[in-house]
């Protein structure tokens, strides 16, 4: 039990606060500026009325970039402070029939529900290292949508200057990067010496056996029907370049996230990647988003967090088809979608517990779901009993 309870509604150049009691009381009522200056009057209008800042609960809802800094201010200063999903405020204010909407009711409505909700919401509290180590997992997964986007569009550019090469090779490879820097076209290739095309293709320190030869390529080369367009090899080569600069940041913050969390969460760290299968850089971004395992009551409850528990619309007679909500952590859901994955090429556990779905008649999607959801199973009994994988204490039909 809270001694005061404050709901913060924010916005770009400003937030609203509401601050009451257990009872529903409104103890104040503000608006202040989101800069330092606001900050302060906030945290004084704080104290006024309650002096014991560890018996505060405040909440805000997520609002992209636009909340953090206060999030960070309000942390610092020793408040226990939650950030909501808006969707569930959004679920709650419409219990109330009345349907005004202002950033004063909002903030009051924020209020109201971690009043109601206390003993769900308190375990959502995010330490500023846990928010730390967030951030850096959802900058990389980020940038490893950039870096999907980019190979595409490098394809795309190159099957019109040396369509053949994409069949000859894997053109993603640090090697062939690096040669397309030089030669992003046939016309180009034709027009250098075999020898600058073999000096070409053997890179120190690339780490890649090729199974081509200079050869293949300039006989591809010679019979392409690559367009000539300088234009795009221009293009084509800031495209590589893009490419593997963002290659090297991704590399970067696998190195930081990886630091970060064996310094706050070694144990569980250790704990999911004993599961065959699961490495470090989809670990980490998994535990930078669930945080503390003790938050969660059961398992049901972690499944719903990354919204994969199952959204039935039925009426009457009528049975309209089962598909995951979606409406939790989509950042948790796809790292659990890529251990899921990787379990079942991996681990022989998992593989045979998709191919059990499999011979049930249900398709390969709704069995990897099936997998999905017995990994979390698996993973949160890991973490609540702090044991490492173990064969004999888990079951296929389970």
């Amino acid at each position: 039990m809270y001694g005061l309870y404050v709901g913060i509604d924010v916005s770009k150049d400003s937030f609203s606060v509401a601050g009451i009691d257990s009872k529903g009381n409104v103890l104040f009522e503000g608006s202040y500026s989101m800069d330092a200056e606001g900050f302060s009057l906030f945290l004084e209008t704080i104290v006024q009325h309650y002096k014991n800042l560890k018996q505060i609960l405040a909440a805000m809802e997520s609002t992209g970039c636009y909340h953090l800094n206060l999030f960070s201010f309000l942390n610092q200063q020793g408040l226990q402070v939650v950030v909501i999903n808006p969707l569930l405020i959004s679920n709650f204010a419409k219990l109330s029939l009345r349907k005004t909407k202002t950033d004063k009711k909002d903030a009051l409505t924020i209020a109201q529900f971690i009043v109601q909700h206390q003993d769900a919401v308190s375990g959502l509290a995010v330490s500023q290292g846990l928010q730390d180590l967030r951030d850096l997992a959802r900058e990389r997964e980020s940038l490893c949508h950039f870096i999907s986007e980019t190979k595409s569009e490098i394809k795309r550019v190159l099957r019109t200057t040396f369509p053949e090469l994409e069949a000859l090779c894997d053109i993603s490879t640090k090697v062939m990067l690096q040669f397309l820097l030089q030669y992003s076209s046939a016309r180009m290739v034709t027009s250098a010496k075999q020898k600058d095309i073999v000096k070409a293709l053997e890179r120190k320190g690339v780490g890649t056996r090729l199974t081509f030869s200079a050869q293949d390529i300039l006989v591809a080369a010679k019979n392409s029907v690559g367009i000539v367009s300088p234009a795009k090899e221009i293009i084509l080569q800031g495209k590589v370049s893009t490419l593997m600069h963002l290659q090297e940041r991704v590399e970067h913050m696998t190195k930081l996230m990886t630091t970060l969390c064996k310094a706050s969460m070694l144990q569980d760290l250790q704990i999911i990647t004993s599961i065959k299968g699961i490495k470090t850089k989809t670990a980490v971004p998994f535990l930078a988003e669930v945080g503390d395992i003790k938050h969660y009551s059961c398992y049901k409850k972690l499944i719903a967090f990354a919204g994969l528990d199952p959204s039935v619309r039925q009426s009457g007679k009528y049975v309209g088809q089962s598909k995951i909500s979606k409406r939790g952590n989509r950042h948790l859901r796809r790292s659990l979608y890529l251990m899921a994955s990787s379990v079942v090429r991996s681990n022989n556990f998992f593989r045979l517990y998709f191919m059990k779905k499999k011979q049930e008649g249900v398709s390969a999607q709704k069995a990897l779901f099936a997998v999905t959801h017995k990994l979390i199973r698996v993973i949160f009994a890991m973490l609540k009993n702090k044991t490492h994988f173990n064969l004999k204490e888990v079951s296929v039909n389970s």
